[in-house]
């Protein structure tokens, strides 16, 4: 054979390698679009998607990526990252000053404080262990109860506690039967609001609470086995004050005053372990203590809006598209949020984060665990979803990051507002198209 046709062939070769190697790096465009164009679940609502490479820096494919949609509990992300600019490695459980023989103390939203699973107990002890007179200084929250634009008729549900400058145990109720069968209650002090009704008889055994007090109801007759239910409690400061001399098995007593300008911090659990507790489940109420906790922090007092016209102006006033955030755990339909917000929005907690790993670790897990778990299947054991999800009815999203088969390394935005189907449909469709991207690509 000649040398000239050798060479030829040598050519042609290595311009094949070259490029197949092109195209297992490259991410078709067009390939992406028509998933999308032959879903008939997707194309029956108001979709939106934002597909980013993350090693090439670039956009794949857009979806109605410059529309907002309700992102429900996606508004975690904004938590997350304006969390990971203004706080430290551990979240502020106490504020306070001491005055000779006196400790005056303030709370900081923190949502680790006695949390049923965090157990935030650095703030107890300190307040414990003090030889000095306890007093504490409400008053410095100046926000509601519930955040704007939340459904007041959730208010018996366990998602939806409310917020408070010094929450204590989640600000909720564990209604349980215990061995022999009776009505039981977690704090136990509540115990004596709990009561069975004759005219109360729900189309299955449940407690249920007074809208403005603390008066839980229940069906008269046997109680269920195994029965548990979480009901968050209304929250005053007359039951703050309650709960903690019931804790500490010490007198406290009142004192309004501001938050003083140079309060030393009592410090509770560490910062990671309270952001994977808000991603993972998506625990609201977390969330929304959270920015009251950045608050404290920056201004002294505790008030959600000032920390996220803070956050906007700071942190995220590159964003393609300006947000309308408006709290923090995303119960609130007045959250509005465009795809390629949130793809923007993954990138910026990535370069904070910076260790992979660590971040991954913090998200639902597909396959593993988190809201996720059980809507992925692994890869031969091997995950390759993280993300957070967000739902509301006639609401599904989800935003995070993915690796193919082919180890691309990618961050989405998958948003679907306004449906009528079974949130499951929804849920599965992006759950095909995703997996399809991390097998084919």
């Amino acid at each position: 054979m000649r040398k000239s046709t050798i060479s030829f062939l040598l050519i042609v070769c290595v311009l094949s390698l070259c490029h197949d190697t092109i195209y297992a790096r490259s991410i078709k465009k067009r390939k992406v679009k028509k998933l999308f164009k032959h879903s008939q679940i997707v194309n029956d609502h108001f979709t939106g998607f934002a597909l980013y490479d993350l090693d090439e820096h670039k956009m794949i494919y857009e979806l109605n990526a410059d529309k907002y949609f309700t992102p429900a509990s996606n508004t975690k992300l904004f938590t997350f990252y304006t969390c990971l600019k203004m706080l430290g490695d551990s979240i502020p459980a106490l504020r306070y000053q001491t005055r000779g023989d006196s400790l005056i103390f303030w709370g900081t939203g923190d949502p680790s404080f006695l949390h049923s699973d965090l157990k935030g107990l650095n703030g107890l002890n300190f307040l414990k262990s003090s030889n000095k007179h306890l007093f504490y200084s409400p008053g410095n929250y100046t926000g509601e109860f519930f955040g704007a634009g939340w459904a007041w008729d959730d208010y018996n549900d366990y998602y939806q506690a409310e917020i408070t400058a010094l929450p204590i145990e989640d600000n909720v109720a564990q209604l349980y039967a215990d061995q022999d069968g009776n009505m039981q209650v977690k704090p136990n002090y509540l115990k004596r609001f709990l009561n069975a009704d004759l005219n109360y008889r729900p189309a299955q055994f449940k407690v249920k609470r007074d809208f403005i007090s603390n008066n839980f109801v229940y069906p008269t007759g046997e109680i269920p086995k195994n029965y548990k239910q979480e009901i968050p409690w209304k929250t005053s400061l007359q039951l703050t004050m309650a709960l903690l001399q019931d804790t500490l098995k010490k007198p406290v007593s009142l004192l309004q005053e501001p938050m003083a300008t140079d309060a030393k911090i009592v410090y509770n659990a560490n910062a990671d372990s309270v952001y994977r507790r808000m991603l993972q489940p998506s625990d609201n109420f977390i969330a929304e203590q959270l920015l009251l906790v950045c608050s404290s922090l920056k201004f002294n007092t505790l008030n959600a809006d000032s920390v996220i016209n803070y956050s906007k102006a700071h942190f995220l006033n590159d964003l393609p598209d300006v947000p309308q955030w408006v709290d923090g755990s995303g119960l609130s339909r007045y959250n509005l949020f465009t795809p390629r917000d949130m793809v923007a929005l993954l990138l910026k907690i990535q370069d904070e984060v910076k260790d992979e790993n660590l971040l991954h670790s913090m998200m639902s897990i597909g396959g593993v665990t988190g809201t996720i778990k059980s809507a992925y299947k692994t890869d031969n054991g091997q995950p390759f979803v993280w993300a957070k999800t967000g739902s509301l009815s006639n609401n599904h999203n989800q935003s995070g990051y993915i690796v193919t088969r082919k180890g691309k390394r990618l961050a989405f935005a998958f948003m679907n507002n306004n449906f009528t189907r079974p949130s499951r449909e929804i849920r599965d469709e992006m759950v095909r198209i995703m997996t399809y991207i991390h097998e084919e690509f």
